[in-house]
């Protein structure tokens, strides 16, 4: 950049129509006559990526000596080395955007299905419930804009709309995080601080889950708005046009906090283990079902607390295990959102006993509804002898079936299955590790963390 600074001051252009000697943050044009396309060397390397120098980038010298806003990067090719994890063969990109695409549909599904289950069903409403169908909902929106990106970058279209989708995608990945970061806080607030279902609200997780990542953003924004990197005055390829595309220092502002909340959290199921392993050993059980125990708690939380992605912070760069790396990331990251909806939604015990109790009341009024229609076919107001009764009894006999006031089951409001307790039951229910809010300690409630302990819910989870 000095040297091309100095070359523009030390040169004199022949004329006041030449385009004067400028730096377009890769490359030094010098004075050009106008009406020429002026041609120079492709860079070597930007950001860790070669590129081929055989090639040459082009800028056009307009007729009133002004240059083109954007330097023709276009025939400038990259390398196929496998220097680092973002350049990979063509089949592999192919594999791995595959299974992208693959993992985030069955995700999409999975997690659309969840959320309306939790909001369709009254009796599964409580503040866990709830946290869940935010985090399911933070993985729809950020599965979906991540989609919309990507299209986006082969697509070109306006600068505007790249800037506009990439800061919603950063705002939603955000908020992924920082749900994740309420539902380790939730637990933790359970299991070790013991806190009463009256010390829980529910505005503070949302401001915490929704808001502070707008705190985050914003800032986030106006640095990568102001303070541009020199590489993205002069962008390659599917990047050229928006500079939202490529990495950037101000980047490191949301990903630290995205770092420090995985970190956070990994801290919350250390002591959440810890307090649930030191009462598995204080009860009767045998040894291998606690470890049994133990690890289950640990498998189904791990999906839960997001510590999947620390997994993938680095990995190897070269070599085929790059390709293996970058193949299973792929999996496990898109198919994060499918494993929560699975582990909290479909193969929770509440969750079944809830669908199961409402498609059998279906069942039961749509099979009293025929009843009552066989019957009022067949009565007449007008036949009351004993042989009209007589045919009617042989009738119902004959349907295996008598309609009766007896037969019609009084209806009943049936009471939310969806706990908010805080107390946690180990198995036997003889231990609890929180303090009820009238301060007793003899009372069993069903809690999150009590739910896969329970010898009869072997199948449950949070």
């Amino acid at each position: 950049v000095e040297k091309c600074f100095n070359l523009s001051i030390t040169e004199v252009p022949p004329s006041e129509e030449y385009c004067t000697t400028t730096w377009d943050g890769l490359l030094c044009w010098p004075n050009t006559p106008p009406g020429v396309t002026a041609y120079l060397p492709c860079v070597a390397e930007i950001d860790n990526v070669k590129y081929d120098t055989n090639q040459n980038a082009s800028r056009i010298c307009y007729e009133n000596g002004t240059w083109a806003n954007q330097t023709d990067y276009g025939l400038c090719s990259e390398l196929h080395t496998l220097t680092s994890n973002q350049i990979l063969s063509d089949e592999g990109i192919i594999v791995q955007s595959t299974i992208y695409a693959v993992g985030y549909g069955f995700s999409l599904t999975a997690l659309g299905l969840a959320v309306w289950i939790f909001l369709y069903y009254k009796d599964l409403r409580c503040l866990r419930n709830t946290i869940h169908t935010n985090l399911m909902c933070t993985y729809i929106l950020a599965d979906l804009m991540w989609i919309l990106s990507s299209i986006q970058v082969y697509v070109k279209t306006d600068p505007a709309i790249c800037m506009v989708l990439f800061i919603l995608l950063h705002y939603l990945i955000l908020t992924n995080y920082f749900w994740m970061f309420v539902e380790g806080l939730y637990l933790y607030m359970l299991v070790v601080e013991t806190f009463t279902r009256e010390n829980i609200n529910l505005r503070a997780y949302l401001a915490i889950g929704w808001g502070i990542p707008v705190i985050i953003v914003i800032p986030s924004c106006l640095a990568r708005a102001f303070i541009s990197d020199d590489y993205e005055y002069g962008l390659i390829g599917h990047h050229e046009g928006c500079t939202w595309v490529v990495s950037n220092s101000s980047d490191w502002i949301y990903m630290t906090s995205s770092i420090i909340v995985l970190a956070v959290n990994v801290i919350f199921l250390i002591m959440i283990m810890w307090v649930l392993i030191t009462k598995l050993r204080s009860s009767n059980n045998a040894e291998t079902q606690q470890y049994r125990k133990a690890t289950k708690a640990l498998l189904v939380l791990i999906p839960l607390l997001g510590v999947t992605y620390i997994l993938f912070i680095a990995g190897p760069t070269e070599g085929p295990y790059a390709y293996l790396f970058s193949y299973i990331r792929a999996f496990l990251l898109s198919t994060q959102g499918l494993m929560v909806a699975l582990l909290y939604c479909f193969l929770n015990t509440e969750v079944q006993n809830t669908v199961r109790h409402h498609f059998t009341r279906w069942k039961e009024s749509r099979n009293l509804g025929a009843r009552r229609y066989t019957c009022s076919k067949d009565w007449s107001p007008n036949t009351r002898t004993e042989s009209v009764r007589y045919n009617f009894m042989q009738k119902m006999a004959w349907h295996g079936t008598l309609c009766s006031k007896h037969d019609v089951m009084p209806y009943r409001k049936r009471e939310s299955v969806a706990s908010e307790n805080t107390t946690m039951t180990l198995v036997g229910g003889s231990t609890n590790l929180a303090r009820l809010s009238n301060g007793s300690t003899g009372q069993t409630v069903r809690t999150p963390v009590s739910l896969y302990l329970e010898p009869n819910n072997s199948n449950n989870a949070l």
